[in-house]
C-alpha cells in the first residue's frame, strides 16, 4: 500500500496508529463496498464529509449509532487524521463488527489528493482544519476553523 504525501505527514501518521488495526487506502476496493462512518464531531461534519457518510461522532458516540448496520458489513471510520477514527474502529470490532477499517491519513489526505468532499448533497471546498496547528495538514480545499 503506498501513499502519497511529504515524509512528515507519514512520519505523523506512523506514530498515531496501531500496527494492528487496519488501514484501508484511497485505491482500495473496499471503499466501493463499505459504509462510511465519520468520527468527528457534528460541527466538523456539518462543513463537508465524504459523500455517503454517516455522522457518528467521537465524544458523543454511541453504539446505538451504528445499530441499524450489519455486524458484517465492511466499515471505513474515518476522522481528521485517522487518530480518533481509530478509537471509535476499536470499539466497532469490541462491539462485533467484523471488517472495519480505519481510512488512511483521515479526511485530510482524502482531500489532498482531490477526492470530493459534499456538505448538503453539493460539492464543496470547504474542510473543517480541525485547529490550526492541525490544519498545516490539509494542503487543499478552503479550511475552516
Amino acid at each position: 500500500m503506498s501513499f502519497a504525501q511529504s515524509f512528515a505527514y507519514k512520519t505523523l501518521l506512523k506514530g498515531v496508529y496501531d500496527k494492528d488495526f487496519p488501514l484501508v487506502g484511497l485505491d482500495d476496493e473496499i471503499l466501493k463496498k463499505a459504509a462510511f462512518l465519520d468520527a468527528r464531531e457534528k460541527v466538523e461534519f456539518d462543513v463537508s464529509h465524504i459523500k455517503g457518510a454517516k455522522w457518528i461522532g467521537y465524544n458523543t458516540f454511541s453504539l446505538e449509532a451504528v445499530k441499524t448496520i450489519p455486524k458484517d458489513q465492511k466499515i471505513v471510520v474515518y476522522c481528521s487524521i485517522g487518530a480518533r477514527s481509530q478509537e471509535i474502529g476499536k470499539k466497532l470490532k469490541e462491539a462485533g463488527y467484523k471488517d472495519v477499517y480505519n481510512l488512511y491519513g483521515g479526511i485530510f489526505h482524502w482531500v489532498n489528493e482531490d477526492k470530493p468532499v459534499y456538505k448538503n448533497g453539493e460539492k464543496t471546498e470547504f474542510v473543517h482544519a480541525y485547529s490550526r496547528s492541525w490544519g498545516v495538514w490539509l494542503k487543499k480545499g478552503e479550511k475552516v476553523y
